[in-house]
């Protein structure tokens, strides 16, 4: 693996785990600089803004399988486990968030926070680990 692959692991890993972080108050609370959400409720409020056309039921579901799926991308790309499926639910993840984004909010929202940028990366990632696989390189 090249020093640039594992850049772009770390990097998406990274951006996970701080969004994560963020919701559970770990960048500090609702309001302070640099902050997003600061709490899970704020969190879960922002995530029905994004969804406004589900079921309001749903929106706590989404708002954990959200969180899971950040989380366990995350940790997927640093352990390297099934490093190419894992960049793609990645990649998925974010474009998803980026046209929920986009619809809810308009095409500068995803583009001030470069989701549409990560979620490249991580199709970028995947194709690059796709190709090792092609070219005998195993992921783990």
């Amino acid at each position: 693996m090249n020093a640039a692959q594992w850049f772009l692991r770390l990097a998406l890993a990274a951006g996970f785990l701080s969004a994560v972080a963020d919701r559970f108050g770990m960048w500090g609370p609702s309001g302070a600089p640099n902050v997003a959400w600061g709490n899970w409720q704020s969190f879960v409020n922002y995530v029905a803004t994004l969804n406004w056309f589900a079921p309001k039921p749903a929106i706590a579901a989404l708002a954990s399988a959200a969180t899971l799926g950040e989380l366990l991308v995350a940790l997927g790309l640093l352990i390297g486990w099934q490093l190419r499926w894992v960049a793609l639910a990645g990649g998925s993840l974010l474009l998803s968030f980026a046209v929920t984004m986009t619809t809810a909010l308009g095409i500068k929202a995803p583009l001030d926070f470069s989701v549409f940028g990560a979620a490249a990366g991580a199709f970028l990632l995947a194709a690059i680990c796709n190709e090792s696989v092609y070219r005998g390189v195993t992921d783990k």
